[in-house]
């Protein structure tokens, strides 16, 4: 199997982004010009480069130890990527597995004697052993099956040709947002109607080129409903935000940043957007006009999310390791916060907007206070990165107010945590997922969780007590979980274009 300089470079721009290094991939997109190659990245399945990796360790290690008699024994140890490609390395691996392999020929041939055969029956018998199929073997099961939830309960929305990155459900209906790498936003209506195939409404995310509309060929990277569930606004790596209705049209197109933009989020009451770029910006827009209100330039690197704390101040972070707390008319941060060893990827502010979550590469996460300059706690027991956090709509100002305030993150070493931010403690750890955990989603009341892994699973949790309750595996890595505003559907979005959605009424 050969490949061309550019199908290289894509399948190494496609892991980086699986793998959650999207600022790398885009890094590395625009150095190697993948937007130049004529690649359907649709057509290439997700972990195709680890797959096609795998496959060649496989032939090489088969080369090593495969007999003049086309009889082949396995390589006690595992052969690395290193030794594969390095031809002085297979030759002598393979010398050496042929001189073990002569060496346990006569010892076996000395010793048949004192076997009371012909030195066949340990081999037999060992043979036997290892031609055992695998799934043969019992298993313990540490999952109880119970919780399983089966293919036919779940309704999969079928039409994105390409990853989807993005879910969101509409604060009012049950409308279900979603934003892919095929250049689209879409917009399914869920609501409860079983004898007609949800509809999809596409909206085409274009640029002018030439005089005509083009679509844009870029990921669709965030989406946000406004708090009436009226208008959706979506952000692009062709650097433009865009707002759409519920029909699917076009409303504005918000032109400021130059690049990609990471974040997009409404303030509460639905006047302002605010938006998150590579352009080390962040710039709060009118909604109703689509005019730029105010461009912060504080950060020194690709600025990666947002999050308002009231109507008119906001947080940010960036690769540079820094957030900045702005505020709308205020010419530099009115705070900020330094502490974090590496890029810093979400921050959350909590529900009554006193205490900022932060976290970061470094494996660390960080409460913040606007009352002091150093961080109120620093959470340390994830063991990769953390790639995002969410807060319980729970506690003092909220709809559960009987209920304490915790925060959950999702790390890439495939574990979620609870903690009680009040005591600085991890009070559950989640760790049923086998690979990285992308998203978290608190339920309305705040009595459960839904976590979304590259595992393929969504799995539903107990915040209380911090057991599994259900579990869906679909057929791609799940980038985003998220509740309706009922709390009885949850919806996800996959690497390999699909969405499904949980009626957890069902179950």
């Amino acid at each position: 199997m050969s490949f061309t300089s550019d199908e290289v470079n894509f399948l190494v721009y496609r892991y980086l982004q699986e793998s959650g290094f999207h600022h790398s991939a885009y890094s590395f997109g625009i150095e190697s010009h993948i937007s130049q190659s004529n690649i359907n990245g649709a057509l290439v399945p997700p972990a195709a480069l680890l797959n096609i990796i795998q496959k060649g360790l496989q032939y090489t290690a088969a080369e090593i130890t495969l007999g003049d008699n086309g009889t082949e024994n396995r390589l006690t140890e595992s052969l690395s990527l290193i030794d594969a490609v390095t031809p002085d390395v297979v030759a002598a691996k393979q010398n050496a597995h042929n001189a073990q392999k002569q060496a346990a020929k006569t010892e076996q041939g000395s010793g048949s004697e004192q076997n009371g055969v012909d030195g066949t029956t340990c081999s037999a018998q060992a043979a036997a052993s290892a031609e055992t199929p695998a799934s043969n073997i019992p298993v313990p099961m540490d999952m109880d099956t119970s919780i399983e939830i089966p293919a036919n309960k779940a309704t999969v929305l079928r039409g994105h040709e390409s990853e989807v990155f993005i879910c969101a459900w509409n604060p009012s209906t049950d409308l279900l947002a979603s934003g892919s790498g095929d250049s689209t936003a879409r917009i399914w209506d869920m609501s409860d109607n079983p004898t007609t195939t949800p509809n999809q409404l596409v909206l085409r995310h274009c640029i002018q080129k030439g005089g005509t509309e083009v679509p844009s060929n870029k990921d669709v990277t965030s989406l946000d409903w406004n708090c009436d569930g009226n208008l959706l606004a979506t952000g692009s790596y062709d650097g433009y935000a865009r707002i759409w209705t519920t029909d699917g049209t076009l409303a504005s197109t918000l032109g400021q940043h130059k690049g990609p933009i990471f974040a997009l989020k409404w303030n509460k009451r639905g006047n302002f957007i605010l938006s998150a770029g590579v352009d080390k910006t962040t710039i709060i827009w009118d909604a109703s006009t689509g005019q730029c209100t105010q461009q912060f330039s504080f950060h020194l690197a690709p600025a990666l999310d947002v999050d308002w704390q009231t109507n008119t101040s906001f947080a940010s972070c960036s690769t540079d390791q820094c957030i900045h707390v702005c505020k709308l008319n205020a010419d530099k941060p009115i705070k900020s916060f330094q502490g974090h060893t590496n890029e810093v990827n979400a921050i959350k502010w909590d529900p009554q907007g006193q205490l900022l979550a932060s976290c970061s590469d470094d494996m660390t996460l960080k409460i913040w206070s606007m009352k002091q300059d150093t961080w109120v706690h620093d959470l340390q027991a994830h063991s990769k990165e953390i790639y995002t956090i969410k807060w319980s709509p729970t506690g003092p100002g909220t709809q559960n107010p009987n209920m304490n305030l915790i925060l959950a993150s999702a790390s890439f070493d495939s574990t979620v945590r609870l903690w009680d931010v009040e005591k600085g403690v991890c009070i559950h750890t989640l760790t049923k997922h086998t690979e990285p955990v992308y998203s978290v989603a608190f339920s309305p009341d705040g009595k459960f969780l839904a976590s979304g892994s590259f595992d393929k699973c969504v799995h539903i949790w107990s915040t209380q007590t911090g057991s599994l309750v259900h579990s869906y595996k679909g057929t791609g890595g799940i980038f985003e979980v998220c509740w309706n505003s009922r709390g009885t559907k949850v919806g996800a979005s996959a690497s390999d274009g699909s969405v499904f959605v949980l009626d957890l009424r069902k179950l």
